[in-house]
This record gives C-alpha cells, sequence and structure tokens, in this order.
C-alpha cells in the first residue's frame, strides 16, 4: 500500500482504486474551499448581470408606461423621443415583449462571449473587455434591426438601456472583484498551487506568483524536476522562506495530497518532453487535480492565442502583432480626445503649480528635454519643472550615485529636487503637460516611457522594440512600481504592452494611474 493510500486508510477514508481515474479527491474543508470558489464567485456574478440586465431592460417599459398614463407631459415627450411609445390598446404588450427578448439575448451574448469563464474573471482587463463586446454586440443587432424595422421601439433599448446596462454591469464586476480582493487578502478565494518544473524555471514562476496575487494562486509547494540544484533552491528559499522543497517528481502526487493542493503549475519544460506532460496529467487524473502549463510565449496575451486541433494535433495560432492599421486610428482618436479634456480641465490646476513652482525656485515653469519617440524619431518632451534650473549640468557630479536601473538614472534622495518637485514627483503631477505632446502627436496617453536617447543608444536586443508605437504619459511600467523595478522588468512590460495593446486595456492602464496617482509607488 502506497503512503497516500496508508494517511487514506488511517482516516477511514476508502482508498481510490487504480482502475478509477475520475474518482473523487478527498479534500479538507479549507481545499474544498479552494476548489469551488470560483463556482461560486460565477454564480454570483450571473445572478448580478441577471439582476442588472433586467433593470435596464425594464427602463424603456417604464418610460413608455409613465407616457402612455401622462400623455401630453414631460413624460409622453421622453417616451416619443427614445421611441419607448405605446397605446392602450396594446397595453404595453410590445414593448414589453421587446424588453424580454433584448435582456434573454442580452444575457445569451454574455455568455458566449465567456464573460463569466474561468480564464477571465478576476484577471486583467479580459472579463470586461468581454462585457463590453457583448453588449457592443447586442447594440449592433438592434441598431440593425431599428434600420430595417418599422416602429419596432427598440430605439428605445439601445439609446438607454444598454449605456445604462453597460455601466451598471462594468460596476458590478468591478465591486464583486473588490470584495475577492478582500477576500484573498484574508486568505481565501485563492487556489493552493505545487509549482512543478526544472531548476532553471521553477524559480522565475514562484516569484511572478507572489508578486502578482491578483492571479489568485497562492504557492504551497515546489518539486524541482531533474538533478539537484543548489542555487535554485537557495533562490526560492530566498524569495519564498519556509516553502516546501522536494527534489524530483516521483512523489508529485503524495505531496499534492499532504500540501493540499488543487492544481499543479508545470514551470516550462521537463525532462521527459511533451510525454512526460502527458503522463503527468493521466497520473493528477485520479486525485482531481488541475495541471495549469505555463507558455514560453511569456510576452503574448491571451487574445492573440488561439486553439485549434487537427486530427488530435493541437495548435496554437499566434496572431502578429499590429503596429499600424484601424485600431492605431481608434487610439490616436482616443488620444486626442482624452488630451483635450484633460488640459482644458486641468488648466486652472496648471496655474496654480506653475506659480508654486516658481515662488519655490529660480528658472522656467516648465522643463524642456528631448526624448526618443516612435521608430526612433527626437521630439521635445515637456514637464513641470521639479529640479533646480542646473539639474542637467550637476547631473555628471552625480552618476556614481546612481540607483536606476540598467541605462536609467535615477536618485531616492536626488539634491537637485526642489521642495515643490519633491511632492511633483511624489504624485506625478510634472507628468501633466505631457498632454500637449499627446496632443502634437509625439506621444499617446498610454504606452512604453519616453527613453532619453543616451538610453537608447545602450538598447540591446530586442529592446528596440519598445520605438514600435509611441511612448506614453503613462503604462505598465508607471503602474508597476516605476523606479523600483529592475531594468529586465521594466524592459518586459513595455514590450509586452507594444504586442499587445488594446483599447480596453488602456482604459484600465487609465484607471490604475489614477490610483497610483493617489497611493504612490516607486516615483521619486
Amino acid at each position: 500500500m502506497s503512503q497516500l493510500s496508508e494517511r487514506m486508510a488511517s482516516a477511514g477514508v476508502e482508498a481510490i482504486p487504480a482502475w478509477a481515474p475520475t474518482a473523487r479527491r478527498t479534500t479538507t474543508p479549507a481545499v474544498v474551499s479552494a476548489v469551488h470558489w470560483r463556482q461560486r464567485y460565477r454564480r454570483r456574478l450571473l445572478a448580478t448581470d441577471i439582476m442588472v440586465v433586467l433593470a435596464a431592460v425594464s427602463i424603456p417599459v417604464l418610460v413608455a408606461t409613465v407616457g402612455l398614463y401622462n400623455a401630453g407631459g414631460f413624460g409622453a415627450r421622453l417616451a416619443e423621443l427614445t421611441g419607448s411609445t405605446a397605446t392602450r390598446d396594446d397595453g404595453l404588450g410590445k414593448t414589453l415583449l421587446l424588453a424580454i427578448l433584448v435582456a434573454g439575448f442580452w444575457l445569451l451574448l454574455l455568455h458566449l462571449f465567456q464573460s463569466r469563464a474561468a480564464g477571465r474573471i478576476a484577471i486583467g482587463v479580459y472579463e470586461y473587455k468581454s462585457v463590453v463586446d457583448a453588449t457592443g454586440a447586442l447594440a449592433g443587432w438592434i441598431a440593425v434591426m431599428a434600420v430595417l424595422g418599422t416602429d419596432t421601439g427598440l430605439r428605445a433599448f439601445l439609446m438607454v438601456a444598454l449605456p445604462v446596462g453597460l455601466v451598471a454591469l462594468l460596476v458590478g464586476r468591478w465591486a464583486w472583484r473588490r470584495w475577492l480582493q478582500a477576500q484573498r487578502r484574508l486568505g481565501h478565494a485563492l487556489s493552493d498551487v505545487v509549482v512543478y518544473g526544472q531548476a532553471k524555471d521553477a524559480p522565475y514562476v514562484v516569484r511572478q506568483i507572489g508578486k502578482k496575487s491578483g492571479a489568485a494562486y497562492r504557492v504551497v509547494g515546489v518539486v524541482l524536476d531533474g538533478e539537484p540544484d543548489a542555487d535554485a533552491e537557495n533562490l526560492i528559499r530566498a524569495t519564498s522562506p519556509g516553502l516546501p522543497l522536494v527534489q524530483g517528481g516521483n512523489g508529485l502526487e503524495e505531496e499534492v495530497s499532504r500540501l493540499g493542493a488543487d492544481a499543479v503549475i508545470v514551470a516550462g519544460a521537463l525532462q521527459g518532453g511533451n510525454r512526460a506532460i502527458q503522463d503527468l496529467g493521466w497520473r493528477l487524473e485520479r486525485t482531481r487535480t488541475e495541471v495549469i502549463l505555463v507558455s514560453s510565449l511569456t510576452n503574448v496575451a491571451g487574445p492573440r492565442i488561439h486553439m485549434r486541433p487537427v486530427e488530435g494535433l493541437p495548435l496554437m495560432h499566434v496572431e502578429l502583432p499590429t503596429f499600424s492599421g484601424m485600431r492605431h486610428v481608434v487610439k490616436r482618436a482616443m488620444d486626442v480626445a482624452v488630451a483635450l479634456v484633460a488640459l482644458l480641465v486641468l488648466s486652472p490646476v496648471f496655474l496654480v503649480i506653475g506659480l508654486l513652482i516658481s515662488h519655490d525656485s529660480k528658472g522656467g515653469v516648465f522643463f524642456k528635454q528631448e526624448r526618443t519617440g516612435r521608430r526612433g524619431q527626437p521630439f521635445t518632451m515637456y514637464k513641470f519643472r521639479s529640479m533646480v534650473s542646473t539639474a542637467e549640468q550637476d547631473l555628471q557630479q552625480l552618476k556614481d550615485l546612481n540607483q536606476g536601473a540598467g541605462p536609467l538614472f535615477k536618485l531616492k534622495q536626488d539634491p537637485r529636487v526642489t521642495r515643490v518637485g519633491t511632492w511633483l514627483r511624489k504624485f506625478s503631477l510634472d507628468e501633466l503637460p505631457q498632454f500637449y505632446n499627446v496632443l502634437r502627436g509625439d506621444m499617446a496617453v498610454v504606452g512604453p516611457r519616453p527613453p532619453l536617447p543616451s538610453e537608447v543608444a545602450a538598447y540591446e536586443g530586442h529592446t528596440h522594440r519598445r520605438l514600435y508605437i509611441k511612448p506614453g504619459v503613462t503604462g505598465l511600467w508607471q503602474v508597476n512600481g516605476r523606479s523600483d523595478l529592475d531594468w529586465e522588468e521594466s524592459v518586459r512590460l513595455d514590450l509586452y504592452y507594444v504586442e499587445n495593446w488594446s483599447v480596453t486595456g488602456d482604459l484600465m492602464i487609465m484607471w490604475r494611474t489614477f490610483k497610483v496617482m493617489i497611493n504612490p509607488s516607486g516615483a521619486y
């Protein structure tokens, strides 16, 4: 009898027979909670979606009702404007029927667009994007039907129900995420995982999962495949002290059971190749343990990857990144709109900051510096001056004290920074004039960090790909730690954005930027 069977027998649990590949896995209550939290969370999302959709489609019905019983009044004019008209003869039946049909199709599209798929909920922007795409598809269908039909009454749903419902759906998803994050901070709603891989891959996966708790995984153990590696073991122990570490994968199933893990993350290729991964899946199948593979395509986002099996051969199609075309036209239009609104709304703030800078130290209000833009084209970038006027000349005396990453110069206690400049930099207010660069077309609202020509000259390998699109006022670098990041991580984030950006992702980064400005990190 194996050690696993002995432990199960001593606990009074019937051992899982070898011939039963789908036998139920025996778990503790805590593990059951980790296994099933997604299902409970998805049911809550579904209930919220149903309530929001029904409330949204009820608005045209209510407007039509008000218009019907308030003939000649404001309600009637509102009903006529939105197309929510009804007569006493039909008794609002047609509007009510349309509301039921729209609600049904809306909920169906939310399901078909996988807005509640296990791999999308509460992670990244894909959940929000699915909600927007599903609602957009419904809006397109309603618009076509409204144009082709006669007196269909669908205009009210297009003008009122869908915009209100979309906002409410997104707010609902955001609120549930906030609740889930609070649960995770308490140690709940997390999937306990064992990382299994070779010494060259496992430490990186453990470190990344530890840094990104939003991934919903908690590493409870590491199993190293292949020969012992003291350096890898020391690195893992330094990153996660006290984390159980086992050498060799022969006892992986027992380690998973002992630690109460509900998934195994395979960190890269195993020594046995693809056959080893297939065998691992069969071995873990009996224990109902999920197998998660870490792709070697670390800089490729999910929407660019499509699986298409051909006669039992799983083919992974990776779409090429696009650096021009209609998506970039839409991005440019959004940039212009955001920059115009920002410059208009923030003009009083600009005036106050300018007066404070002038009163604090000698020199101009604005700081101009040459940066490198798209395709290596130089441009003049504008910022509020946060240093003394001789900052550029004083730089040579401070280079030996550089605390920045790679070719980037940063100094936490930079003596060149003025008193006003200290809090300008802390809350990123010195970056606001860059909206003028966005309006001119030199920069985008969201993009890679605008580099100095000296930084570009020091680029190695594929780092030049950062210059394939316009630099941004904000970006992944700014919302993930800024100057606290090392050079490799900064480059990785910028390259990831260059190849995988989306309009929805840009909106999410803008929102995260506001949060970082209120609670700054890595800004100095």
